[in-house]
């Protein structure tokens, strides 16, 4: 009887703390957010993100420094996630599951396409396990851009990744390979 009663206490315990975290990540200031493009061949290119606010922040060359990897968004890195082959700038990415970083910089940023995946983001320590880095086209937005956000361009057989906060856009066009 004891035993049960044990037993039945830990999965009260487990549960609460289940439903607890779980609220806690749907708590976050940084929302999670989600980018998705679509081939004609029903392949997908799936990007999900903590989408941070700028808050009146100065956000690159401030709160996100130049010339550093940056997690690319908020709390877990970002992943990315193809069910076609792909090839960015000459590199090939095949199906499967990646995280994403970027390093910003005033005038072009860098993609770095990465095979490990579940981590938290910071600090990033997985160089090794690189698939690419990948030059990024910087420009200036047409406005400030509060929400940093991840999304598709489509145009054909490829679909081009844009990243937008503050007053800047990155992007980078991928390709379904053949």
């Amino acid at each position: 009887m004891l035993k049960k009663i044990a037993i039945a206490v830990l999965f009260v315990f487990s549960m609460t703390f289940i439903s607890s975290a779980q609220q806690d990540k749907n708590q976050r200031p940084s929302p999670s957010a989600q980018a998705q493009c679509k081939f004609s061949d029903g392949k997908t290119i799936t990007t999900d993100y903590s989408s941070p606010r700028a808050k009146g922040r100065k956000i690159f060359g401030g709160l996100v420094p130049y010339g550093e990897v940056w997690r690319t968004g908020a709390n877990d890195a970002t992943t990315f996630v193809t069910t076609a082959n792909l090839t960015v700038e000459g590199k090939d990415v095949p199906a499967g599951s990646y995280t994403i970083f970027t390093v910003p910089a005033q005038d072009k940023w860098t993609l770095i396409i990465n095979k490990k995946t579940g981590e938290w983001g910071i600090p990033y320590k997985y160089q090794s396990d690189e698939l690419a880095r990948v030059p990024m086209q910087a420009s200036s937005t047409s406005g400030p851009v509060e929400n940093f956000t991840i999304n598709y361009g489509q145009n054909g057989g490829s679909c081009t990744l844009q990243m937008s906060w503050e007053n800047t856009q990155a992007s980078v066009t991928f390709a379904e390979k053949k």
